[in-house]
């Protein structure tokens, strides 16, 4: 009984801290939308919020009908004078993908 309340603690704890904002700030997307002109390629728009002095990098990626990933690309999203910024991305397909948005996007260490 007592390891499964000292479990439980320690999974509070540990879901506290990695809620916590992390050093460069907190860093979110929103998917704005999505054009697959053709099976080779593919335009991505979406928003990034940061602080304006923070460098992130983002993941993006196309999926195909069976949530394949048949299209990714890293882009750097350096600082700028508004925290939100729009941003579109032309990503190469290796086959036609049906949906693209971002998977991730992290500070990057300026150190």
């Amino acid at each position: 009984m007592v390891a499964g309340g000292a479990a439980l603690l320690l999974g509070a704890v540990a879901a506290g801290y990695f809620a916590l904002p992390s050093e460069g700030g907190d860093v979110t997307f929103k998917d704005v939308g999505f054009t697959i002109p053709d099976a080779g390629h593919a335009t991505v728009d979406f928003q990034v919020t940061k602080d304006t002095d923070a460098t992130v990098s983002c993941a993006v990626q196309v999926l195909n009908e069976t949530h394949a990933v048949v299209g990714w690309k890293n882009v750097t999203v350096g600082p700028a004078e508004e925290r939100t910024t729009a941003h579109r991305l032309a990503l190469r397909t290796d086959s036609l993908g049906v949906t693209g948005g971002v998977n991730a996007c992290w500070t990057i260490d300026p150190n």
